[in-house]
């Protein structure tokens, strides 16, 4: 019993190795960089070509300024708070309502709380 179990686990053994799976030739690698490059090499082109036409029609080509100056929002809209210049701006709605010793609205208060008279789900 202990020989056929043996066996089987060989074969079993033997099986799991030859379903291993090669890994990538070269070939494959060679071709997926010679792809990426013609592709590069098509985008240049296209871009000789359009410089070219716009210098015939008389407009500069557009360049690339040194600083670009973006807007630093989220996806939502709101400033992004990690840059500088929207470190100061605030987004929150002012309160009338009564406020606590340090100034801070105290929420206790339907005016300050703008949750006031939801329900909690």
């Amino acid at each position: 019993m202990k020989k056929l179990l043996t066996g089987v686990l060989a074969m079993f053994m033997g099986l799991t190795v030859a379903m291993a799976q090669a890994p990538a030739s070269t070939t494959q690698k060679e071709a997926k960089t010679k792809a990426k490059t013609e592709q590069k090499a098509a985008k240049k082109e296209a871009e000789k070509k359009e410089a070219s036409v716009k210098k015939e029609a008389g407009q500069p080509a557009p360049q690339a300024s040194p600083v670009a100056k973006t807007e630093h929002v989220t996806k939502s809209g709101a400033p992004d708070k990690r840059f500088k210049e929207n470190k100061g701006t605030t987004t929150a709605p002012a309160t009338t309502g009564p406020k606590k010793k340090d100034g801070t609205p105290d929420m206790r208060y339907k005016s300050n709380n703008p949750n006031a008279g939801k329900k909690k789900s």
